[in-house]
């Protein structure tokens, strides 16, 4: 039964990205403006701020016991090195873009976008795929569609800013929409064998590495790519983040 739901949130995931991409390109199609609404930019606080709580009172604090049970004898923080390569790597990822001297064409800012975004959905759909209980998972779902929606709205905009052609632009989606269902499949195959020693190594480390492209994407992510000059809204912004943020801590007392 619980399968049936995951399969169920698959495939709402990638419809809700596929929609919300395809407005944008409507557009294009038509030539009319493209408004991108308060609701998204609420909307991706709101999932910021979830992604935070999940990544600081789940995932990070579950891996970080999962070790110590594993390897009751070393104080070594694995957890914490691993969550950090995560966040490394995607930040690696933006700074290489953005870095003139090695790439001198400017195509590959959105490529290297999408490659960001492309491993976190892989991610984020293994965290909804080892859920183990349906609280958990629900929370991750709500985390994932708010954040989907807007991610594939900048991504097909930034897309069209560099003046890809329209069936590049459908391709690079149509992957960035799959990565999520794929990590949830992925991460259902990984809850099944976490009673053994490999498989309950293997969850430990990707709900470290996880944690860390949470964090990213909560943060640095955010920062760069929603930023808002207007006061009202900003400080609007921030609150949706603290009640996404204190939801989580909220629920992390009852799960």
């Amino acid at each position: 039964m619980f399968l049936g739901y995951k399969t169920i949130a698959a495939l709402l995931i990638f419809l809700v990205s596929i929609a919300t991409a395809i407005y944008p390109l409507n557009k294009l199609k038509t030539n009319r403006e493209i408004d991108h609404t308060e609701s998204f930019e609420l909307g991706e606080a709101l999932a910021s701020g979830i992604f935070l709580g999940i990544a600081f009172f789940h995932m990070l604090p579950s891996s970080i016991t999962t070790f110590h049970q594993l390897f009751p004898h070393t104080s070594y923080p694995i957890a914490e090195i691993v969550c950090m390569i995560g966040f490394s790597l995607l930040l690696f990822l933006e700074r290489l873009s953005l870095d003139r001297s090695l790439f001198s064409s400017q195509n590959v800012i959105p490529y290297t976008l999408a490659l960001i975004l492309i491993i976190h959905s892989l991610t984020e759909g293994a965290a909804l795929g080892v859920s183990s209980t349906g609280t958990e998972a629900l929370i991750v779902f709500i985390a994932i569609i708010a954040h989907k929606s807007s991610d594939s709205f900048v991504l097909c905009m930034l897309l069209m800013r560099y003046h890809f052609p329209l069936m590049s632009i459908v391709i690079i989606i149509a992957i960035f929409s799959l990565m999520t269902p794929i990590g949830i499949g992925l991460g259902t195959i990984i809850s099944l064998y976490t009673q053994s020693f490999d498989g309950q190594f293997a969850e430990a480390l990707f709900d470290a590495f996880a944690a860390g492209t949470f964090l990213y994407i909560a943060t640095l992510h955010h920062l760069r790519f929603h930023q808002r000059l207007e006061e009202a809204q900003s400080l609007l912004e921030f609150a949706c983040m603290m009640l996404g943020l204190i939801a989580m801590a909220a629920i992390a007392l009852l799960i």
